[in-house]
């Protein structure tokens, strides 16, 4: 049976359980900047990271008005272009979509794009709109596509009966219309890393996809976030005993702008992965959310620290 997380853990952001500093991380530059597109999915995975499903609204559909602020501050900010990611839920759901994209790509940044690459990327409206973007902004726009295990049945198990089948539909379209194209697994506690990238090696050149398996950039394999398994809390003592720096932290060089459903206007979150704690929202401009962020939930220690993960290329 899995352990539970201490009910002591992770309830101050300034001192662990057992009374020592807990782990902070300071903003060193906007590298990243996430817009999760809305909550909304056409399909329920049974462990999302962030509860979307095909009736999800917790984030209701960003709008070029709600994105056009955030692109003019980091224009305000002179550090040139960075990378724009959307996430959602599925971001090829939001009918602003094609439009938000055009937004990130005219202002001169890369676009990161999360998806299933199933039914909502394959709608002919949509198709057309990436296909041209890509002529008019080659080699700036990347599709990552969520494969959560290289077989049909681990995917499945994930996502519903059927989905392997249909998501693998839509990579062979972005292959052969010459996308950009990565993918990103899930490390199943089955298996360790080498077999992981064999297995999704093996599924790729099956297909003639543009992925090498073993770089870790094109294929992301993420830990399994099940927060019954207990993790311990990261003190900033544990910067040195497991020698990493902060800076290599998603905190230190990404936020994410969504816009609650009810909210009179977009926010700024700490983390992509952290969406329903309060103590991440951290403003509602850029300029106000660029201060310090407490590991103060199990995610940080699971995913990022002791994971050695992050959501951005």
């Amino acid at each position: 049976m899995n352990a539970l997380i201490d009910p002591k853990k992770f309830q101050d952001p300034e001192v662990t359980a057992k009374g020592e500093k807990r782990a902070q991380v300071f903003f060193k530059t906007l590298e990243t900047l996430w817009f999760n597109t809305g909550s909304q999915c056409n399909i329920e995975c049974a462990n999302c990271y962030i509860a979307s499903s095909p009736t999800a609204d917790h984030f209701i559909y960003l709008t070029q008005e709600d994105m056009a602020p955030y692109l003019d501050e980091i224009d305000a900010m002179q550090q040139g272009p960075i990378e724009i990611a959307f996430t959602g839920g599925e971001p090829y759901l939001n009918p602003n979509i094609i439009r938000l994209s055009e937004m990130a790509l005219e202002r001169g940044h890369s676009l990161l794009v999360l998806t299933n690459a199933m039914k909502p990327m394959m709608r002919p409206r949509v198709q057309a709109g990436l296909l041209d973007l890509r002529r008019r902004f080659p080699g700036k726009m990347t599709l990552r596509v969520s494969l959560d295990h290289f077989t049909q049945e681990g995917h499945d198990t994930e996502r519903g009966q059927g989905s392997f089948e249909i998501a693998v539909t839509g990579v062979n379209w972005l292959t052969e219309n010459n996308f950009l194209t990565h993918i990103a697994g899930r490390a199943m506690f089955s298996e360790n890393e080498a077999d992981a990238r064999a297995g999704y090696s093996a599924l790729i050149q099956a297909h003639g996809w543009r992925v090498t398996a073993s770089n870790p950039a094109q294929l992301l394999l993420f830990p399994e976030m099940d927060e019954r398994i207990d993790v311990p809390e990261i003190t900033v003592a544990c910067w040195s005993i497991l020698d990493i720096h902060p800076d290599t932290m998603m905190c230190a060089t990404s936020r994410m702008i969504v816009r609650r459903k009810g909210e009179p206007r977009a926010v700024v979150l700490a983390c992509t992965l952290l969406w329903d704690d309060p103590q991440f929202q951290t403003g509602e401009t850029l300029k106000e959310a660029l201060g310090p962020v407490a590991l103060n939930h199990p995610h940080c220690a699971k995913f990022c620290v002791l994971g050695g993960a992050s959501c951005s290329a």
